[in-house]
């Protein structure tokens, strides 16, 4: 279903990307389009770069499918560049269509084979006719059918397991906002909504900045039922059919419950499904006679037939589904769902959960009496798919898009497979081993657990370093992947963190397990047991230097235990494999880079005796290795060392005068022009460097050669002098690299952030990715802590979120190791006492565990140490983490300067955590700091005997209800048996609804997608704008093609394309994407992550921009309740979102509301950045403006003065900015003086009317991403592009007041605008 929603969308951005000159009508007219009909076409593939001329609108037009039934007509879109597959699908997918499963097509009496192209259908052309010819069923088409059937019908039920937890994949874009669905372009529809609003009646009339975020934002509303059709249809109990009855052609029976009560038992047979005479008691599988005789090819017009209310009540389902956006009722196929961690207490109920009787039945019905048919052989899908052909783009595309569903069905069995391991409800291939080191296959894959179970590490680290080798090794997986070398293989790989435990899942290697002859070493390459044995293989080689030369990784030997060298081409710990299958596997790819020798030699001592480690070098392992981001930055940094060498080389040979070389006017120039070569920072920069320097210096860079040994510092012994020395100068080469980060990484990281230069991180999650882009490990979050302690209020707020993710992740570390050891049944107990432990001593100072004396007799041998962890203990364990890990040292206070709301939400998502929303009553960080989350569950606050409080063994229960456990009226086995006295908790056990698993895979992304998406961008930088819309265009066709849409990777390409058609003023197309960005970020991303606020944010832009402001408003509320959740009040970065909501009631004229806004924005500035910056102002400027529109002229004549005279202290006189800024003021003053004449006449609308409106300053601006470059004009320093302010005329300004409002000017003239009205770069 989610990949037919894309072909309308598809086609037509194609159609529009391959005619640019048309692209603007066609993007505002057929997206909107394809939003109301996107089920009805067929995905197209793409031609790419070499066919896009060829392509053009003609290649898509109607055909006509003749159907046996009604409606017996109907027409669907095709493209020539289609699969049959995708027609069939298209056809089924429309409401008409629904029945028809089971089926052939012809084209003039021809029948079409379902698994080739369109274009091979010979005379296919537009307005053809398809016939659609039903087939017989087989057993698997009528399983198949009917789990269609119960799909459309809405008897399926809600699915549970182990992977999707409550309300997976939920989004709340449809309740945030009135969306007026067709009408969104309508300007008068959106006129009406603007003007319906008042001042006290807005979005944002009942905001308060400091209050504390609301839960409510977090949960869906009540929704009604959908209708039910039916009563319930599911497999009959006489399944299967007997021998004599399946030669007669019996497949399988149904039994069907109508809504009338009639109880139908139905025999699905080769020609269709008929009434059998059977009950619950008697089998008799032949025809039912007259009345109830009914027979029909589909099981859906054979309901029709028999319940005389299921059409009515099916039209109602149709009408109810219709009336929400299909992305956010579509199932996710293609990527793991994203799981709130907070949920709904209706959903968390009991009463959520359906009686459904099939649901037990479906693996029979997908996988059939044997469960056979689901079987896979994952590994040999994987590499099979790799080895198709990639020559032509068609080819690329089909293989991609076949690889990204493989690993996205691979990581979906290999998670719930992991937590089935997990909670131990697989059988160990190896029983009599210890349980660290058992090993499983569950469903074709092979499960091992994260620790040292056979001693592997003991000198790294052991448990420690095998945890983090299994991570790296993923990491490494992708990388590799990535690459995509021809003949180079990788298993399918990832790991799962559940219940304290990791877990690696990989496809099983053909050959792994076979048992090698005595003298034959286990692998073919590489390490064989650690460094004392390594194997060489020279078929290894020619791949393995592919993945060294893109990985910088140095071409080196090394010597095994005899002193015996062997040159590698990577680690010695990577292994390659030949499998039985002849292909060559590498494996163990955790040491791609090497070890961060910095880091080990301040931290880290080797034990070889196992003597107590002194407290500053007792870092829990020796796998700390660095980033590649780092490797990358530094290797650009000594490429463009290397080309400004040769370019000043060949300026002094030309000064030298060198003779037969001929004066070249271009290269003369050019020796000047690229004597600071562009390569650094960005992605592209490599490139786009490269090809400075050769168009313009021509600088030959084939010499130029960099690459890191990564089994430097790990016990190799050089045998020789020239060994020693080329092994000394890699080790003086790692050491650089180390250097580099501390010296030029980590402090432009901070000057960055401290200046505004990139986006502020909302969240743990945010920080450490941006933290990672830059190459900086986790573990250097400690040194960032310590150098912004004497910094400016921007790194007070950086440092307060490093201590809340360094806290936060020391509080994973502790809960792991007491949920490794316990039954999967005392795990809410033990993290519901640790939360106690944490974050609810304002509540208890004591907190006792609720453990369940039953649970604990049946599980005799399980750790409890757990119920013995008291709040002072538990402090001091997170302290020695915090310490161990990140050498920081927290202050003896920490727990009253935590966000401890925020730091729950941490907790909740690195633990996989699922809470009741309810009002935990967490005490705010301060008086006028408060952001702990309270609020009412459904508009309802919750009630509680004490204080709002569970009562400890108890939750919360009347005492009736207590009487009744009492008297034994309950399960024996409760998660809340009294075990300790009545004392409030702020956490119970039932408040820890679920925990689902932490995924972690190994997935490339899509090369040819990033490709299109990279040239896109090269060409916009370049202003080549119809070049580069095609591309964008054409990339966002493949990634909607090979991901799906409903993936994470589609959501970024929806949210920069976007950005891209608001640039281009296509404000229709604009809004379009971004409301399809917002929803599928929620689903696949998370509904409060960091990426779904900033989509919120441009959205509000993009909607006032298109005149939509009542929905502006809506998304601005949302986006700040969400960020209210995820960080508090007052980002660093808020100022320009509150900035932008003040435009917005400023243009809606609601002159009052508008001020506060501005003020706020106006005073975080003050607070960031400074009472002297550039940007508070700039703000000042605004704030001015508003101040006069509310006729609070003695302010606007103060605030105008501020900005003045910063921008003539920092500016100088003669700046332009600065001029108009003393205009201003001197207008303002008149007119302030004005006024103050005329005070008996201040009422008089000719007076009111003489004031001044920014109407230039009405200028939105995009929201920077985190760790992008900000361009929002509020960071403090001067913008290169900084505009001048607005120089109108008193009387001008009247004129436009005196008017309706309408923005556009009728007389043209000279505009100056003010340095805050700045356009944004697109965030590509």
């Amino acid at each position: 279903m989610p990949t037919s929603a894309t072909c309308l969308l598809t086609t037509f951005l194609r159609a529009a990307a391959s005619e640019p000159d048309r692209s603007q009508n066609v993007i505002k007219s057929k997206i909107h389009h394809c939003q109301h009909h996107g089920e009805n076409g067929a995905i197209v593939k793409p031609t790419g770069a070499e066919g896009g001329e060829d392509q053009s609108v003609e290649n898509v037009f109607d055909v006509s499918i003749v159907l046996p039934h009604q409606p017996y007509h109907i027409q669907v879109p095709v493209s020539l560049q289609g699969q049959v597959q995708d027609l069939r699908s298209a056809i089924v997918e429309q409401p008409g269509t629904f029945q028809y499963t089971c089926f052939h097509l012809e084209h003039n009496g021809q029948r079409i084979n379902d698994f080739t192209e369109l274009s091979d259908v010979k005379g296919l052309a537009a307005s053809s006719e398809i016939r659609l010819i039903e087939d017989p069923y087989t057993e698997r088409e009528a399983r198949m059918h009917v789990v269609r059937v119960r799909e459309i019908i809405g008897a399926a039920g809600n699915r549970v397991d182990l992977l999707n937890g409550v309300d997976a994949g939920l989004s709340l874009h449809e309740n945030v906002a009135p969306w007026s669905g067709s009408d969104v372009g309508s300007a008068a529809k959106q006129k009406s909504a603007n003007s319906k609003m008042t001042a006290d009646a807005n979005p944002l009339s009942d905001f308060r900045f400091d209050t504390p975020a609301s839960i409510q934002t977090l949960l869906p509303p009540n929704q009604e039922p959908s209708p039910k059709p039916i009563k319930g249809l599911s497999v009959s109990p006489w399944n299967p059919p007997p021998p004599a009855c399946r030669q007669r052609g019996h497949l399988l029976y149904l039994q069907l419950t109508t809504n009338e009560g009639e109880q139908f038992q139905i025999t699905s047979h080769l020609s269709g499904f008929f009434v059998n005479r059977s009950s619950n008691s008697k089998f008799d599988p032949l025809p039912k006679t007259s009345p109830k005789n009914a027979m029909a090819h589909s099981l859906l017009t054979l309901i029709q037939i028999l319940s005389p209310s299921f059409s009515d009540a099916f039209n109602k389902l149709i009408e109810a589904n219709n009336k929400r956006d299909p992305l956010a009722v579509f199932q996710l196929t293609s990527a793991i769902p994203s799981n709130p961690w907070l949920v709904s207490a209706s959903s968390a109920s009991g009463t959520a959960h359906q009686p459904d009787l099939t649901r037990t039945q479906e693996t029979y019905l997908l996988s059939g009496v044997e469960n056979t048919e689901t079987l896979r052989d994952w590994n040999e899908e994987i590499q099979s798919t790799r080895e198709l052909p990639r020559e032509t783009v068609q080819d690329r595309v089909f293989r991609e898009r076949l690889l990204a569903k493989i690993f996205a069905e691979f990581n979906d069995a290999a998670a719930k497979g992991a937590a089935l391991v997990a909670r131990g409800e697989v059988a160990p291939l190896n029983p009599t081993e210890s349980k660290d080191a058992q090993i499983f296959v569950y469903n074709g894959i092979f499960y091992s657990f994260g620790a040292d179970g056979v001693g592997t590490f003991t000198s790294e680290g052991g448990d420690e370093a095998a945890r983090i080798a299994v991570g790296k090794d993923v990491a490494g997986v992708k990388m590799v992947n990535q690459l995509d070398i021809p003949g180079l293989a990788t298993p399918g790989t990832i790991i799962v963190d559940y219940l304290g435990k990791r877990l690696v899942a990989q496809s099983i290697v053909p050959g792994i397990f076979k048992q090698r002859e005595p003298d034959e070493p286990q692998v073919d390459y590489g390490g064989v047991e650690g460094k004392d044995v390594v194997a060489d293989n020279e078929a290894f080689m020619p791949t393995l230097s592919q993945v060294s030369k893109a990985m910088k990784v140095k071409q080196h030997p090394v010597w095994d235990k005899e002193g015996k060298k062997h040159v590698l081409e990577g680690s010695v710990e990577t292994k390659g494999l030949l499998g039985t299958d002849g292909r060559k596997y590498i494996l163990d790819l955790y040491r791609l880079t090497p070890l961060d020798i910095s880091w080990l030699d301040a931290y880290w001592v080797d034990d070889m005796s196992h003597a107590q480690k002194p407290q500053e070098r007792n870092y829990p392992h020796r796998m700390s290795v660095l980033r590649p981001e780092l490797v990358d930055a530094y290797w650009r940094v000594k490429m463009s060392e290397y080309v400004k060498a040769e370019l000043d080389k060949r300026k002094d040979d030309k000064n030298e005068g060198i003779s037969g070389e001929r004066p070249d006017h271009q290269d003369q120039k050019s020796v000047g022009e690229t004597a600071d070569p562009q390569i650094n920072g960005t992605s592209d920069a490599e490139t786009n460097g490269l090809e400075t320097a050769k168009d313009r210096g021509r600088v030959d860079i084939s010499a130029f050669s960099f690459s890191l040994n990564p089994d430097v510092f790990c016990g190799q012994v050089p045998q020789t002098a020239e060994e020693k020395e080329e092994w000394a100068k890699d080790e003086r080469e790692v050491r650089a690299v180390a250097d580099h980060l501390h010296q030029r990484i980590i402090p432009e990281f901070i000057h960055d952030l401290e200046e505004g230069e990139v986006g502020f991180p909302m969240d743990g999650q945010s920080l450490s990715r941006l933290m990672h882009k830059r190459g900086i490990n986790i573990r250097y979050i400690g040194k960032l802590a310590s150098l912004t302690k004497e910094g400016g209020p921007r790194m007070q707020a950086l440092k307060a979120l490093a201590e809340q993710e360094m806290i936060a992740r020391a509080f994973k570390h502790v809960a792991n190791r007491y949920l490794k050891n316990l039954p999967t049944a005392m795990a809410p107990s033990c993290i519901a006492h640790l939360l106690n432990c944490l974050l609810g001593t304002e509540t208890n100072h004591s907190p006792k565990a609720q453990l369940d004396e039953d649970l604990q007799y049946l599980y005799q041998d399980a750790d409890y140490s757990f119920a013995d962890t008291t709040p002072e203990t538990l402090q001091t364990d997170v302290e020695a983490q915090t310490q161990l890990r990140y050498r920081y040292t927290l202050e003896d206070s920490w727990m009253s300067g935590v966000r401890r709301a925020q730091l729950l939400r941490e907790i909740a998502l690195k633990l996989g955590l699922q809470l009741i929303a309810k009002d935990y009553c967490l005490p705010p960080e301060s008086e006028s700091r408060s952001s702990d989350l309270a609020s009412t569950v459904n508009g309802s606050a919750t009630q509680s005997p004490i204080n709002g409080h569970a009562i400890n063994g108890t939750n919360g229960n009347s005492g009736k209800r207590k009487k009744k456990r009492n008297n034994g009226d309950s399960s024996p086995i409760s998660a809340t048996t009294l075990t300790t006295l009545e004392i409030p908790l702020t956490f119970v056990a039932d408040d820890i609804i679920n925990i689902v698993p932490i995924v972690k895979d190994s997935s490339s992304k899509s090369v040819l997608a990033e490709e299109a998406l990279e040239a896109g961008r090269i060409s916009m930088m370049q202003n080549q704008k119809e070049l580069g819309q095609e591309l964008l265009l054409e990339s966002l066709s493949l990634h909607e093609q090979i991901y799906g849409i409903l993936h994470p990777e589609v959501a970024r390409v929806y949210h920069q394309l976007a950005m891209l058609y608001y640039n281009l003023d296509e404000k229709d197309a604009a809004v379009e994407l971004a409301h399809k960005a917002v929803v599928i970020s929620e689903r696949t991303i998370g509904i409060d992550s960091d990426e779904t606020i900033l989509s919120y944010l441009n959205l509000s832009l993009f909607e006032h921009a298109n005149h939509n402001t009542a929905v502006a408003l809506a998304c601005q509320r949302h986006a700040l309740e969400l960020w209210k959740i995820i960080y508090g009040p007052d980002h660093p970065d808020c100022m320009t979102t509150y900035n932008n909501a003040a435009v917005m009631l400023q243009h809606l004229k609601f002159f009052h509301e508008s001020r506060v806004w501005f003020e706020k924005s106006h005073a975080i500035s003050e607070q960031m950045s400074g009472k002297d910056s550039i940007s508070t102002a700039t703000l000042a400027f605004q704030l001015a403006q508003a101040l006069a529109l509310d006729q609070d002229h003695k302010g606007a004549v103060n605030r105008m003065r501020e900005a003045y005279s910063i921008f003539h202290h920092k500016l100088g006189p003669e700046d332009r900015n600065t001029k108009e800024a003393d205009s201003w003021l001197d207008q303002l003053t008149v007119n302030a003086v004005s006024i103050a004449k005329h005070a008996k006449d201040i009422q008089a609308q000719r007076v009111r009317r003489a004031l001044f409106t920014p109407r230039v300053t009405l200028r939105t601006q995009p929201q920077a991403p985190v760790g992008r470059s900000s361009t929002d004009g509020m960071n403090g320093h001067v913008p290169h592009s900084a505009e001048s302010l607005d120089n109108r005329s008193i009387d001008e300004l009247m004129k436009y007041i005196e008017s309706s409002g309408d923005a556009t000017r009728k007389t043209p003239t000279k505009k100056r605008k003010n340095p805050r009205s700045r356009r944004a770069q697109p965030s590509l």
